[in-house]
């Protein structure tokens, strides 16, 4: 009986206890950087899809939202980030025998720049790129839009780890 009881007593204690670990990539001092800035970035790009801005900026600020405790700022801020969409192109790949492309690849382009103001020494400018190739067969607009999530999804996870993470 004492025995059973204790096993029980075991069993419940254990599974009471969880041990929670997050990474997520960034490393912010909570007590040093409170706020953020986060600008709209505008498709300068010469090829316009039109939601591809709106979709990218819900994107970043959501990442942000998410991922940190900062509190977002439309001035003095102690992070600020903007940028613009300069790149969204088509280029043919893999040729064939009969000259014609056997996939197309699609890039987006991203220009950013980053200010710290309490840490001065992290302010950068970077451009970051992502590109997805479809067959060429196949129509822009009908690969289109899962392929905009896709590359939104990888700049948006470059400019964060770029300006959230302090390896």
């Amino acid at each position: 009986m004492k025995r059973s009881l204790f096993y029980i007593l075991i069993f419940t204690l254990l599974s009471a206890c969880s041990i929670s670990y997050k990474f997520n990539g960034a490393s912010i001092d909570y007590n040093v950087t409170k706020t953020l800035y986060l600008a709209n970035f505008p498709n300068q790009a010469p090829l316009v899809y039109p939601p591809l801005e709106q979709r990218f900026n819900e994107e970043l600020k959501d990442i942000f939202t998410r991922n940190t405790k900062l509190r977002f700022v439309n001035q003095n801020a102690d992070l600020e980030i903007e940028g613009e969409i300069v790149g969204y192109e088509l280029t043919p790949m893999a040729v064939q025998e009969d000259a014609l492309a056997s996939e197309t690849r699609l890039t987006m382009t991203v220009k950013m720049r980053f200010r710290n103001n309490k840490v001065e020494e992290q302010n950068k400018e970077e451009t970051f790129s992502a590109y997805r190739n479809f067959p060429s067969d196949r129509m822009l607009t009908d690969v289109q839009d899962q392929l905009i999530k896709e590359l939104i999804g990888d700049i948006v996870d470059q400019i964060f780890n770029s300006t959230m993470s302090n390896w």
